[in-house]
């Protein structure tokens, strides 16, 4: 199990990255746990505040023309925390996202709502509308398949605790599902309620594990869940 940040003394407190916690580097990969408010990667309005271009920054030392890079392997939404792994090179980014299928991921999510199914799983066809909006359709040609499932670890009077299990990992997947089924994720401004009392989305990428790109042994890494989301079912 590896859990702990690895030490690399070269690289310099200046270029630590900002909103994310290093959790494990190594030549191949690096491991963070992101901070709810910080995007994956950049879109056309925002290019430098995200995980990806600080993290090249961070390999590279600042330094622009150095050959050192990494490359995205999987996304979180923007107000999404927890788990994000990037590889170091083309090889093990292929070698990722080629099994990406078969790694066990776990999320936490606090939904509104009693769910009168404690477990479960929920199936259908995702696809997208010109306003970039996912939804579930039933036809399988006009989405892809998505599955997740779920574990209810706590209830209060307006909400519960989730255990979520992903199997597929389609764009706003846990989100859709949710909200489809009528207990939307806390906080959730496109798909949910409005709720004026949620600081923020109350989804984290909590657990997940892999086989490492070069070594083929099982890695586990663990995001302890934000005090808020705990703090949501505690009332």
């Amino acid at each position: 199990m590896h859990e702990k940040k690895t030490s690399y003394p070269n690289k310099t407190v200046k270029h630590q990255p900002r909103g994310m916690t290093i959790l494990y580097e190594d030549k191949d990969i690096i491991v963070v746990d992101k901070a709810a408010g910080l995007l994956t990667m950049g879109t056309g309005r925002e290019k430098e505040n995200t995980a990806y271009f600080m993290l090249n920054d961070y390999v590279r030392k600042g330094n622009p023309r150095s050959r050192e890079r990494i490359f995205i392997v999987h996304r979180l939404d923007r107000d999404t925390s927890g788990l994000l792994v990037f590889a170091k090179n083309e090889k093990a980014k292929r070698y990722l996202q080629d099994n990406w299928a078969n790694f066990n991921k776990k999320y936490f999510a606090v939904v509104h709502g009693i769910l009168q199914e404690k477990n479960g799983t929920i199936t259908s066809y995702l696809a997208e509308n010109s306003s970039f909006r996912m939804y579930s359709v039933t036809n399988p040609e006009m989405g892809k398949l998505s599955k997740t499932g779920y574990k209810v670890l706590k209830e209060s009077e307006k909400y519960s605790l989730l255990e979520i299990t992903l199997f597929t990992g389609r764009k706003n997947q846990i989100r859709v599902h949710f909200s489809e089924i009528g207990h939307p994720v806390v906080g959730d401004k496109i798909y949910g309620e409005k709720d004026k009392s949620a600081k923020r989305l109350a989804l984290h990428s909590a657990s997940l594990k892999i086989l490492h790109p070069y070594t083929h042994k099982e890695m586990i890494f663990k995001a302890e869940i934000p005090s808020y989301i705990k703090t949501l079912v505690n009332e």
